[in-house]
């Protein structure tokens, strides 16, 4: 095991700790060394070719053990990444080389408060584990990522994840009250709480909503719930155009709010048909799913002006459906559409967002990309945010095709900011976008970001390389410059 030697810098460890006394101090067994093991921490979703190797893998089992780890790093400067379930699409839990990976995913427990309508959860449980721990008392957490059978609320709130159903309900932030968190000299600090109203001091609860675990390490949440969704109406809309289909999300967005409004186009509703064999139009330009939670009188109402809005837009088709398993077939087809794209080839994931009415331009901008540089480019869509997932497909054995998508990569990101838009809605920045962060955000706002950063990491352990780089970070890749 490696012996690295600590300086006495931090209050509670001793000069002489190594890693080895590190893994006295946490559970038996929780501190991992094997390089066979490490493997399965190095990559998150995002399969980021360049993952570094995790000097060691600590899977925490509660607060303590985060305090543990994190006095160790700051006294070592060593850096930590933290991790949850590992479904990053950014590359936000990828792994450092000297770093060490602190996994989160067996801090799993859910309490719910049915009185204050309240649930609290450690990081590593799944968004869906939190819905089912809330229906048991007829109550929803909104949040749903298209991953959320698998995926953690730690992850979620590290990236404010949305969802299908954000367009009406919103995204993490807003069901977000308080939180524990672990800062990078080891202290466990209580951010907001059980209170519906509660503005002493700075809003710091929503500060870490975002920050993809670059100024702390979040060990508990507080989070809100609704009473149960009703049952949603559904209704599905093909179109023979993409701007048919666009016109039709901006008719129906200038109205009314569903409870959700999704998009598809040609490549994505192929890839779908490929795996389901449900029976979509593999001639449709575009198909919109749109749902209504209303009460029944008042879904009825709106799922027809929705269906007369899309066949004013010119769709080729208009399905409604009241009957739960029917429309659920429709957004289970949804919710599978990044692994069906996946199957293609190798991808990168875009996730920028639009103001609403500009849209058209977008998924028409994405069009005219994947034609000019011969990549598949599959788009699918929370359409009603304006919040987009281009998924550029390419052959990795093919190194022109494989330029040529990541060029196409960068065009479409500078296509939705010149549209007035963001370089990701709900991903996050993590690894692989934050090249493109300095342009998005401008050399001032750049500046209080990174202020933020060095007040509560002033040694850069945090994260390193996603999202923000530390001073020294900074300072190296200025004098690799030369300025």
């Amino acid at each position: 095991m490696p012996r690295r030697r600590v300086d006495a810098s931090l209050t509670g460890v001793n000069p002489a700790t190594t890693l080895d006394d590190l893994a006295e101090r946490l559970p038996a067994g929780a501190l991992i060394t094997d390089p066979i093991k490490l493997e399965a921490y190095r990559r998150d979703r995002a399969e980021d070719p360049d993952a570094g190797t995790p000097l060691a893998v600590v899977r925490a089992t509660c607060t303590a053990d985060v305090q543990e780890v994190l006095r160790f790093a700051s006294a070592t400067r060593t850096p930590v990444v933290p991790r949850g379930a590992g479904t990053s699409l950014s590359g936000g839990s990828t792994a450092v080389d000297g770093a060490i990976t602190l996994s989160l995913e067996q801090m799993r427990e859910i309490t719910v408060d049915p009185v204050t309508r309240i649930a609290t959860a450690q990081p590593g449980a799944f968004n869906a584990e939190v819905k089912d721990a809330a229906a048991v008392h007829g109550l929803w957490y909104p949040p749903d990522p298209a991953s959320y059978t698998f995926c953690s609320i730690g992850g979620n709130i590290a990236t404010n994840a949305g969802g299908l159903c954000c367009v009406k309900y919103g995204v993490t932030v807003d069901y977000v009250m308080g939180m524990e968190v672990v800062l990078a000299d080891g202290r466990a600090v209580r951010l907001g709480g059980p209170r519906i109203k509660d503005v002493a001091g700075l809003p710091l609860t929503k500060l870490f909503v975002g920050s993809e675990g670059t100024l702390g390490i979040i060990t508990e949440v507080t989070l809100r719930l609704i009473p149960a969704q009703r049952r949603p109406q559904t209704l599905v809309a093909t179109f023979p155009t993409l701007g048919a289909a666009t016109a039709a999300v901006l008719a129906i967005t200038s109205s009314m709010r569903p409870s959700m409004l999704e998009f598809m186009d040609a490549p994505t509703i192929n890839a779908v048909e490929d795996e389901t064999r449900m029976g979509l139009d593999r001639t449709a330009a575009a198909m919109l799913i749109v749902q209504s939670d209303e009460p029944v009188e008042h879904a009825g109402v709106e799922i027809a002006e929705v269906t007369r809005l899309c066949e004013e837009a010119g769709a080729t088709e208009v399905f409604s459906t009241d009957d739960p398993d029917d429309g659920e077939a429709f957004v289970a087809a949804r919710r599978l559409a990044i692994p069906a794209v996946e199957k293609k080839g190798t991808i990168l994931l875009e996730d920028v967002g639009v103001p609403i009415p500009a849209l058209g331009d977008l998924v028409e901008g994405i069009a005219a990309i994947s034609d000019r540089h011969d990549v598949i480019v599959a788009v699918l869509a929370h359409a009603g945010d304006g919040n987009t997932h281009p998924l550029v497909v390419f052959d990795p054995t093919d190194d022109a095709q494989r330029d040529r998508a990541h060029t196409a990569y960068g065009e479409i990101m500078d296509l939705a900011v010149g549209l007035g838009g963001t370089i990701t809605g709900e991903h996050g920045v993590g690894r692989l976008k934050r090249p493109w962060l300095d342009g998005y955000l401008g050399d001032d706002v750049m500046e209080l970001n990174h202020r933020v950063k060095d007040a509560f990491d002033p040694h850069g352990i945090l994260n390193p390389g996603a999202m923000l780089l530390s001073a020294e970070q900074r300072e190296t890749a200025l004098t690799r410059r030369g300025r």
